[in-house]
């Protein structure tokens, strides 16, 4: 999977390098094309060059080709790693992650792939007819380049990359909520992840009996819920008089709203984070560093991991021996992988902080931003990007990297690991706190 989603960031750049791929139809340089063409296959949204008026029609097409070879990609292996696992945990454990997911094994591979395709293809097919429509009939767009501005960002809005045809993004449309809901519907559907998607739809397509959904479901689809009134309510109550200034109150809370939806994690803007309140921009960054759910598109250590550490915590609080969520005690293996994921996120983005803070002469809160943006692939950016020396933007390309296929490598590298001792060390407990 590491070498899978290299080779396609090599082959973007490479393809990015033709003239015919530039609006000047001079040769982009090595660093701005691999930058971009990691970006996109990772699905963040960062970047270095401005994309409607640097890249041409070609361009535009070879990042929107690499944005859903990323996010098809992404969905299809965490989807099959779970499948995969399940066959490599013995026999119990088979059973229980078959009850878990609604799988029986590794034969349900082609439907997983099958499935992945067809959900993505009816999610942007919807949403791309949604937008297509508006920008023709709001915006007086020709129907050839509707389609485009709808089939682009449709595609961008699913698989949570962030990339627009607009120099500012979608600030230019923040009020507007023929656009703006598509594309959060967009984000929100990619971002809780295939599994999930495949349980809800089987669950309205059947509608009778009454059916329990999976621990899993139930867990990304409250978290995130939770999340998803909460960043805007805050961004809303900091930024009311701030970058909401100018806004009527509708307008504002359909502004926050979408500011509060895009750290799932899809990296559209709707207000400029460059003037926005510095509590603002933390509790962004705690929201991208979240993350949404896994198997999907959106990066971050994911809602479930983030949940199951509050249920750790609420847990040791009350005394208790197991962790238990919705009637269902938690492996203590997950348990460590759930905060070895987590830490392992913390040390990602504070080395690069530290390093940034260090050899460049930004200040912490927008070097923080920039950072955790690219971890977690979210997109969100105060402007500096294009600011960063060449090695600090070679930085955000292996985390952009990294934040992509990371956890899904070391969650699955931890599951498949268990080794056992014929032994057991006496216990001591040192002084905690």
């Amino acid at each position: 999977m590491a070498s899978g989603f290299a080779l396609a960031i090599v082959f973007g750049a490479g393809v990015l390098l033709i003239p015919g791929s530039t609006q000047s139809g001079s040769e982009a340089g090595v660093l701005q094309a691999l930058f971009t063409s990691t970006s996109a296959v990772s699905l963040t949204g960062l970047i270095v060059v401005d994309t409607p008026v640097y890249w041409s029609g070609f361009g535009q097409g070879v990042i929107l080709g690499l944005i859903q070879i990323g996010g098809f990609g992404i969905m299809t292996i965490a989807s099959l790693v779970g499948l995969v696992l399940a066959d490599r945990i013995g026999l119990r454990g088979r059973l229980n992650a078959a009850a878990e997911v609604r799988t029986s094994g590794l034969g349900d591979v082609r439907s997983v792939v099958i499935g992945v395709f067809r959900t993505s293809l009816l999610i942007e097919t919807v949403v791309a007819i949604a937008l297509a429509l508006r920008f023709a009939i709001g915006y007086g767009e020709s129907p050839g380049r509707a389609i485009w501005l709808g089939v682009f960002h449709s595609v961008s809005a699913f698989n949570n990359a962030g990339f627009a045809l607009f120099s500012d993004s979608l600030i230019g449309f923040a009020t507007d909520p023929w656009i703006c809901v598509p594309v959060m519907v967009a984000v929100v559907l990619g971002g809780i992840g295939f599994p999930v998607l495949f349980e809800l739809f089987r669950h309205v397509r059947r509608r009778r009996g009454r059916q329990r959904w999976s621990l899993h479901t139930r867990l990304t689809l409250s978290v995130t819920g939770v999340l998803l009134v909460a960043g805007p309510a805050l961004i809303l109550l900091l930024e009311w008089a701030r970058t909401l200034g100018g806004y009527g109150i509708w307008d504002k809370m359909l502004v926050a709203t979408f500011a509060g939806v895009m750290p799932r994690t899809a990296g559209f803007n709707s207000i400029d984070y460059a003037d926005a309140d510095n509590a603002t921009l933390l509790v962004t960054d705690v929201l991208m560093f979240i993350g949404g759910g896994s198997g999907g598109t959106a990066g971050g250590i994911k809602v479930t991991t983030f949940a199951l550490l509050l249920f750790v915590i609420l847990a040791e609080i009350r005394g208790d021996r197991d962790v238990s969520i919705f009637d269902r005690r938690i492996d203590p293996r997950v348990q460590r992988q759930a905060l070895t994921v987590a830490l392992i996120g913390v040390a990602l983005v504070m080395l690069p902080v530290v390093a940034l803070l260090a050899g460049t002469d930004f200040d912490l809160d927008v070097l923080l931003f920039e950072v955790v943006s690219a971890f977690a692939t979210v997109g969100l950016s105060t402007g500096i990007t294009a600011q960063l020396p060449g090695w600090g933007q070679v930085i955000l390309i292996v985390l952009m990297y990294l934040g992509r296929i990371g956890s899904i490598t070391l969650v699955s590298a931890l599951a498949a690991r268990d080794r056992g001792r014929r032994y057991t060390l006496p216990t001591e407990r040192p002084f905690i706190g």
